[in-house]
């Protein structure tokens, strides 16, 4: 996988974050991942496609999510209900939105994304637009984990 196509959504993931909930993203080490079960509690998930084709998937722990969230909001989540369901499908929009800006400026790529697809619950299952292998990179906020993950159409 090339890294000039992955680092811009996890950059994107840092600064959407940073700017919109008020949360500190800290990536640990990337790894391969040959299988579909979520590292986390609910899942934002988009497919995006152009000059390169792929999705992107962002999941969740439940201590994480209610803690960015809370943040956005100003207010205390105590549940992953519908709002913070369409709070992750907004933030893996965003998050989407601006890697693919800096693979434009950056690479010339031009991408259009879906909408997101939200997941929720113990033990889903995330389901990629390519069969092959794809890239994981945990994050840990103050709050808890998240994971991204990134998967090019070969």
């Amino acid at each position: 996988m090339d890294v000039k196509l992955i680092n811009p959504f996890l950059s994107a993931a840092v600064n959407v974050l940073k700017v919109m909930a008020f949360t500190d993203a800290r990536a640990g080490k990337p790894y391969l991942k040959n299988d579909r079960k979520a590292s986390g509690d609910v899942t934002g998930i988009t497919g995006f496609s152009g000059d390169v084709e792929g999705s992107l998937s962002i999941t969740f722990s439940a201590d994480c999510i209610k803690g960015i969230i809370s943040n956005m909001f100003g207010d205390h989540v105590e549940e992953i209900n519908q709002e913070v369901e369409d709070a992750v499908g907004e933030i893996t929009n965003m998050i989407c939105g601006d890697a693919r800006r800096q693979l434009s400026e950056n690479g010339g790529y031009k991408l259009t994304a879906t909408i997101p697809t939200v997941i929720s619950g113990l033990r889903h299952t995330v389901k990629h637009i390519s069969d092959g292998p794809f890239l994981a990179i945990p994050f840990e906020t103050d709050a808890g984990s998240f994971a991204v993950e990134v998967c090019f159409k070969q």
